[in-house]
């Protein structure tokens, strides 16, 4: 009788879950990579309730968007792609004209009742726009399309590496890339465009960076030469880590964390966090996680029988890919410093509301198909 009633509820559940649009697995995937998350945040936090209770309020609003989101028809979402670019990149010129400086940097827009990261928008709005261009082209690319690709590109990227956060940029050019990559532009011109960035890499190390982006390169590949100042950082989560160990110390128990040597330990060393209190075992778990989360997406992207929504699921999909590559390998010591969060996990919420309304946009590409069984 048990097994009939736990089937019947599993059944509505997942008759619920189609009733919204929203596909099981990949709801279920990161219901337990945030509940990770704010497990690893109560740690990292200092046992802080209000902490948490921030939390939990932008993981409520950000599920919230995403219900609403994965209901936006395929073709809508097609039609906003323009007006969404081109309003992300008049946010960014108003960034640069009258936005907030902070530590450094002029990235937030005050409205007074809200305060938030344009920049942000643009890791949806400029892959959306390429993957519409794009759709309604014979594929693979030519040079003229890939021209127009580039620029559309560029232009957001060149608008957020001027705030300065080459963070963000990376990101957004990431998802620019992704498109042109799953819409069969050929190798050899990736190839061309890889040799020439490495032929400008002298002039782009002398001009494009700030002294203090090559002051975090530098401190990468040897942050033991200023161990109390720019190395700081690096050397006490490669400390966090390794003192984890295969088991890890348990939960509450890391003392990189708890005895506050690890800095930025909620945001964006929290994989750090992790790893000293869980071990070798649970970074590698959590990773699998994520990898599961990335392969669903990919799924859904191929599955798709719409050019615009093949390309820009698997586009999304693969920069959440680059969000967890280029964390924990800073948090590694193996990439410089660049403030890119451990998605779903790190505290914060503008990058968490992006992140799901991207998963709303590749569930309302999933469920155009109704695959979803």
């Amino acid at each position: 009788m048990s097994l009939v009633m736990e089937g019947d509820q599993l059944s509505m559940s997942r008759r619920i879950l189609d009733a919204f649009r929203l596909d099981p697995t990949l709801m279920l995937l990161l219901f337990i990579l945030a509940s990770f998350g704010l497990l690893v945040l109560f740690s990292a936090g200092g046992s802080n309730m209000d902490l948490m209770i921030r939390q939990l309020t932008r993981l409520g609003l950000a599920t919230f968007l995403l219900v609403v989101v994965a209901n936006i028809s395929l073709r809508v979402l097609k039609k906003l792609s323009l007006g969404f670019y081109l309003g992300g990149l008049l946010l960014l010129v108003a960034v640069i004209a009258f936005g907030e400086i902070g530590k450094g940097a002029q990235r937030w827009l005050d409205l007074g009742f809200i305060r938030f990261q344009p920049s942000e928008f643009m890791k949806l709005a400029m892959p959306m726009m390429v993957a519409s261009y794009l759709s309604d082209k014979v594929l693979p690319v030519g040079w003229k399309d890939l021209l127009v690709s580039a620029v559309l590109v560029l232009v957001p990227v060149l608008l957020i590496a001027r705030q300065p956060d080459l963070g963000t940029s990376l990101l957004v050019g990431s998802a620019g890339f992704f498109v042109l990559f799953l819409a069969g532009v050929r190798w050899k011109i990736f190839m061309i465009l890889g040799l020439l960035v490495s032929l400008m890499a002298p002039l782009l190390w002398k001009f494009a960076l700030h002294d203090y982006q090559r002051g975090r390169i530098l401190t990468m590949l040897n942050p033991e030469n200023d161990p109390l100042g720019s190395g700081y950082h690096i050397i006490q989560s490669k400390i966090a880590i390794g003192s984890g160990g295969i088991y890890g110390k348990g939960w509450l128990n890391g003392t990189q964390s708890q005895l506050d040597f690890l800095p930025e330990r909620s945001t964006d060393f929290i994989f750090a966090v992790f790893g000293e209190e869980f071990g070798f075992f649970g970074a590698v778990l959590l990773v699998f996680l994520y990898l599961l989360i990335i392969y669903r997406g990919l799924y859904i992207a191929a599955v798709s029988k719409d050019t615009y929504g093949r390309l820009l699921a698997g586009a999304l999909s693969l920069t959440f890919f680059v969000y967890l590559f280029v964390n924990t390998g800073m948090v590694s010591g193996l990439l410089p410093v660049v403030g890119v969060p451990l998605p779903l996990v790190s505290y914060g919420g503008t990058s968490m509301v992006t992140l799901m309304v991207g998963f709303g946009m590749i569930m309302a590409i999933g469920s155009s198909k109704r695959f979803l069984r």
